[in-house]
């Protein structure tokens, strides 16, 4: 590789700046906020904050049902991934069952439990299906169900990704050796995947523990972490040292979540070549596993199924005649279209300049020879913004740009996302970048090409299909949302996701439903196009 140029040096210098002022400085400015009292500096907020018996529970709670759900998303996610990679199911099931599966990503967790309300609720139509209540949903019961439904795509993501570096040649093996069942399931199965299923646990527990969504819309009397810390911040009478104590304490489990990823590194292992190999035909764990899997994936679409039908009822579920009116309303509503536009721009600026710093991050890591400090300088920013929840990140931001310029500007919202969403995006490039060919730059160089010349002709044509995925990402992420901005938007900078939270003050749920929709039909053209292009870029690459 050529040696560090000016180029190099700018990139990571801008890089270095973005995240000292937009990550570490917040940081800094809650840290010191939460040591601030009328009598000074000290640690009265955190002993206040702990000696706080609403806070303890809320924690306490927070804790429960996060474990709860990592624990059941985990073997949920484990049962679809190995219903895809380890069983000879029909190839429509599994590509339903990978399809089906990235439904709830597509859609804020605020709309989750609005959909969990209009199934299982006394007029739910799931209650109405099944002719009777089925279960409580405000509090934990719904909390319970939100998170399962919001950590599973992500679970499953993990851990499919996996399966498929297991070489299933092994399974042949330690059957014709006459091991048992369960034997050679945990030897050839479980002991590879034991790093990820770790990983999933933790990514399950941190997503549901830092949620604020699910618990504004079905948290109900069951206070959890995240809505104690919206109440102490924009309670009547806000609070804004005991609030950054309470958000330094939820950043303890994150980074506990974090060093346990890094131990958990040490169990995965590789085999050298992953061969094809045809599975034994078992009948009846392919209709189990089919059934299994079936009934997760259509249980979950059926809760949302609620959604699209609410708003083109007169009035559900009493009067379910068809009507368009609500949708027409919202459509037509100046301030909600405004909204939807508003969230639009965000998505799409967050994406364009997002991908922009994690690939130019990614490139520094991995196609220059800056010193190692320098380039582990870049995965700190990456741990550090994958460690901190949306709503820290956003409360800090409130805190460090107050009396700035950037207060109440989309600019702050779109920094905001920007930073929160860094890690996956940098990782996608990363990896993609590790992979290619490290003599390109030399050759660029030898035929009079500089650094950047060669990146710009070489480097990023061959990056095209990751860089539509970064795109894809943060754009997805930016429109469903809310954790990370719900203490930066106003009036005039509202989201979709904010106008939702607002909305459910006047149990406007139609309204809800249909910008709902709207923020799913969106994502769902946009992963669609992400898709299409990728597949041209392939078959074009392929081509030539």
């Amino acid at each position: 590789m050529l040696k560090q140029g000016s180029e190099t040096k700018f990139i990571y210098t801008t890089v270095g700046l973005f995240f000292m002022i937009f990550l570490f400085a917040p940081l800094l400015t809650l840290l010191i906020n939460s040591f601030k009292s009328g009598n000074g500096l000290g640690f009265f907020n955190y002993i206040s904050v702990i000696g706080d018996k609403d806070v303890l529970v809320a924690i306490k709670n927070s804790i429960y049902i996060s474990t709860l759900t990592a624990m059941i998303t985990t073997i949920l996610a484990f049962i679809l991934a190995y219903a895809v990679h380890c069983t000879n199911i029909y190839k429509p099931v599994k590509r339903f069952i990978k399809v089906g599966i990235l439904i709830p990503m597509l859609l804020p967790t605020i709309t989750y439990g609005f959909a969990i309300i209009y199934s299982f609720g006394k007029q739910g139509l799931l209650t109405q299906l099944f002719g009777r209540e089925l279960l409580s949903i405000y509090g934990m019961n719904g909390l319970l169900i939100g998170y399962v439904i919001y950590t599973l795509p992500s679970a499953f993501l993990l851990i499919n990704n996996s399966f498929g570096y297991i070489d299933k040649k092994f399974m042949i093996v330690s059957t014709l050796m006459g091991d048992g069942a369960l034997r050679s399931f945990t030897n050839t199965i479980i002991r590879p995947l034991i790093g990820t299923l770790g990983g999933a646990f933790v990514v399950s527990f941190i997503l549901s523990f830092t949620d604020f969504g699910i618990p504004a819309s079905v948290g109900g009397t069951y206070s959890v972490v995240a809505t104690l810390l919206y109440q102490v911040m924009l309670g009547t009478i806000p609070n804004f040292n005991s609030g950054s104590a309470i958000a330094m304490l939820m950043l303890i489990p994150a980074i506990f979540g974090v060093l346990f990823l890094n131990y958990l590194e040490r169990f995965n292992f590789h085999y050298d070549k992953v061969s094809q190999t045809e599975l034994f035909k078992n009948r009846m764990r392919d209709s189990c596993l089919a059934g299994i899997s079936l009934s997760i994936i259509l249980g979950m679409i059926l809760i949302f199924l609620v959604m699209f039908i609410t708003p083109f009822v007169n009035n559900f579920p009493y009067d379910m005649g068809f009507t368009t009116r609500f949708f027409k309303d919202t459509l037509f509503s100046t301030t909600l279209l405004n909204v939807y536009e508003n969230s639009l721009f965000v998505a799409i600026t967050s994406a364009v300049f997002g991908t922009f710093i994690s690939y130019g991050s990614a490139i520094i890591s991995v196609r220059t020879q800056m010193s190692q400090k320098m380039k582990m300088s870049i995965d700190i920013f990456s741990m550090t913004t994958n460690t901190v929840p949306g709503m820290v990140l956003g409360l800090s931001y409130l805190l460090l740009f107050n009396g700035s310029d950037l207060k109440g500007t989309f600019a702050i919202i779109i920094i905001c996302n920007i930073v929160h969403f860094f890690t996956t995006p940098y990782l996608m490039a990363k990896n993609s970048l590790s992979k290619m060919n490290p003599a390109w730059e030399i050759t660029g160089e030898l035929m009079g090409d500089t650094w950047f010349k060669t990146i710009m002709r070489v480097i990023v044509p061959n990056s095209i299909s990751t860089l539509v995925e970064m795109f894809g990402y943060y754009f997805i992420n930016s429109m469903v949302t809310i954790s990370a901005v719900i203490f930066l938007v106003t009036a005039r900078t509202s989201v979709v996701t904010s106008k939702i939270k607002e909305l459910q003050h006047f149990a406007s749920f139609n309204e809800i439903f249909v910008l709902s929709i709207l923020i799913f039909s969106t994502n769902l053209c946009m992963k669609f196009c992400s898709e299409l292009l990728n597949k041209k870029l392939s078959f074009t690459h392929q081509r030539g």
